[in-house]
């Protein structure tokens, strides 16, 4: 090889390693940490069920190689092979699964488990919504991770005017102080650290339990009776009494005016892409309990 056929390859390699090294696709999650993959994601394993309809939203359905349990939006979910559930993640699965990229969310019990999966080497990318706008954010970086950058565009486009449209219209209406029911035995709520919160202030809502310091705090009747909300939601998701379990306690404002809703926990409990029609529902709820004011 002669020394100008030398320096060529010399040359053609240095670009070679600069154009993959430029290839490289980095993205922050919502925990700050740094993603980076060197290919777009073809073998996706997801660890939330709102990850599952991100992923899907962000028009990378088939790059799911696995889910966990309750990953059932939209019908295709329903097929994917499980990994496990939010109590504990089927660790062999997820390594026979051979994935490049494993979507996770750091709920109470995941911290341990997501330890484990770090050791794998396998890029992590943790998905963790905490505001309304945090849903269009979270589709355009996993639309970047997955190469479906034009689809992932679309769909946060939509999600945001959603959300801008629902501002529009309620953003200048009287405040309603409610009390939001997560579960009743024992009686869950969610405070300000939920993203569902975000939800009820674009609403004109006042979460009466916003300010405590955990995410999904346990309270008692005796609190909620001495905060003596405006209106109450729950839940269609199976529980025990639902909101009606309140219904004995004839002298709360929500009683008295007939506002104990309830509204789909999938819409609303899961930071999709959904969550917008789930917004818009407690909207109109919220409404009606204004409506029924001095009534």
């Amino acid at each position: 090889m002669t020394p100008t056929f030398s320096l060529i390859a010399v040359l053609l390699a240095a670009a070679a390693t600069t154009n993959c090294s430029a290839a490289d696709i980095s993205v922050h999650d919502d925990g700050g940490n740094l993603v980076t993959l060197k290919n777009p994601a073809r073998r996706i394993v997801s660890l939330a069920p709102h990850v599952t309809e991100l992923l899907y939203a962000a028009g990378g359905g088939d790059k799911i190689v696995g889910a966990v349990s309750y990953s059932d939006y939209p019908e295709a979910a329903k097929l994917l092979p499980r990994v496990g559930g939010n109590r504990q993640i089927d660790i062999e699965r997820v390594i026979a699964l051979q994935p490049d990229l494993i979507v996770v969310w750091m709920h109470g019990s995941a911290h341990r488990q997501i330890d484990m999966l770090r050791k794998l080497n396998v890029p992590i990318y943790q998905s963790e919504p905490k505001k309304l706008d945090d849903i269009a954010g979270n589709l355009l970086r996993l639309g970047r991770l997955m190469g479906t950058d034009r689809a992932a565009i679309g769909a946060a486009a939509e999600v945001r005017e959603g959300f801008a449209a629902l501002t529009q219209k309620y953003a200048r209406r009287a405040p309603v102080r409610l009390f939001y029911q997560v579960w009743d035995k024992p009686l869950y709520t969610l405070s300000n650290g939920s993203i569902v919160s975000d939800a009820m202030r674009l609403c004109g809502g006042v979460n009466i339990f916003g300010d405590l310091a955990i995410t999904a705090p346990v309270v008692s009747i005796e609190a909620v009776l001495q905060a003596d909300p405006e209106a109450i939601f729950g839940t269609s998701e199976k529980n025990y009494g639902g909101v009606n379990l309140w219904r004995p306690y004839a002298g709360m404002q929500a009683v008295k005016r007939d506002n104990l809703f309830t509204l789909n926990g999938e819409l609303l409990n899961r930071a999709g892409p959904r969550m917008v029609a789930g917004t818009a529902a407690l909207c109109e709820k919220l409404e009606l309990a204004r409506q029924r004011r001095g009534h």
